[in-house]
């Protein structure tokens, strides 16, 4: 790509991503800190993938995706995940009705543009296979008809990392699925005090709809178009092959430790969310900053741990500070 068409579409971007100044500005009303989480929610919204939220109770998941569909002009939904959930009350189902003498199709929450699936690791295996086939092929299938699901279509899980009694883990293809994983931590001592007086005061924070979902699919278009040099895509393939092969890459310490590496949708989604997050930098290239500011979020849900790593309390994010420490930056 030529020098001006950079230039150029450097100054389309900027022109064009203002509203992420608006949306933020709205998200941070009610948010408290949680920086991370908030860019994180942008780059799922952008690059057009899901996002599965971890975190104890009380970290402000639901309210950061409850806020993101009020600023946006989006349908929101939320579904509680709980054992005894059935795949008809996610997707829908067919009513007879004896007066028409026919079936008719009563369409679930899953029809929305915001679908918060919140802790998603109680429902079984049915009902999380019903919401893998929305998640990926953008549709649902209810009796015999088929429906497509309008767009943008962002389905935000959240999940509770101590309570794992009574609790079905996601199986690997599922998670796989999800562009990101966030882990979110506790926030700062002065950022706890700013949530105990907004919550304790009896002003109800109005948020205001300040982006349409149509300017939100043509931001996704612009994203595409956001330039990636082959430097950066070497740089991207050798982190995801780091973690196949560990020891062409000086990390023979590793060998043992994973039991499988990333799959070739970590270096797509890789790609697109280092994207969306220069996006939201208000920036038309990538630089090796984005790809190692989001990396943990696209990875460390897709490398497979063994028991060895775990007897010596290794985890997927020691290994990947390890590999962004080792693979040359270009």
């Amino acid at each position: 790509m030529e020098q001006t068409d950079i230039k150029e579409l450097n100054e389309k971007i900027q022109r064009e991503s203002a509203f992420i100044d608006l949306l933020l500005m709205e998200v941070k009303k009610v948010i408290v800190g949680q920086k991370g989480m908030v860019e994180r929610l942008l780059v799922g919204l952008l690059a057009d993938g899901h996002l599965l939220l971890e975190g104890v109770p009380g970290l402000a998941k639901t309210l950061a995706i409850k806020t993101l569909s009020e600023a946006v002009d989006g349908k929101f939904s939320r579904i509680q995940f709980t054992p005894d959930l059935l795949p008809a009350d996610l997707v829908g189902t067919q009513i007879y009705s004896v007066k028409d003498n026919a079936f008719t199709t009563r369409k679930g929450p899953v029809f929305a543009n915001f679908v918060l699936a919140d802790e998603i690791n109680r429902a079984p295996a049915k009902v999380q296979s019903a919401l893998l086939e929305a998640m990926q092929e953008h549709q649902v299938t209810i009796g015999d008809k088929t429906f497509e699901l309008e767009s943008p279509f962002l389905v935000l899980a959240t999940q509770n990392p101590i309570e794992q009694e009574g609790t079905y883990p996601l199986p690997e293809a599922q998670v796989d699925r999800f562009m990101l994983k966030v882990v979110i931590g506790y926030p700062e001592k002065e950022e706890e005090k700013q949530i105990i007086r907004q919550n304790v005061s009896y002003e109800r924070i109005h948020v205001s709809k300040v982006v349409s979902t149509a300017e939100i699919l043509s931001a996704r278009k612009l994203v595409r178009e956001v330039y990636l040099d082959e430097k950066i895509e070497n740089y991207i393939t050798d982190i995801v092959f780091a973690t196949r092969f560990p020891e062409k890459y000086k990390l023979e310490k590793y060998r043992n430790m994973i039991s499988y590496g990333a799959s070739p949708r970590a270096s797509i989604n890789l790609a697109l969310a280092a994207k969306a997050y220069s996006f939201i930098k208000r920036r038309g290239y990538v630089i090796p900053e984005d790809i190692r500011a989001i990396c943990f979020d696209v990875m460390r849900h897709r490398i497979g741990l063994t028991y060895e790593a775990e007897a010596q309390n290794i985890t997927t994010e020691d290994i990947l500070t390890e590999i962004l420490n080792t693979v040359e930056v270009p």
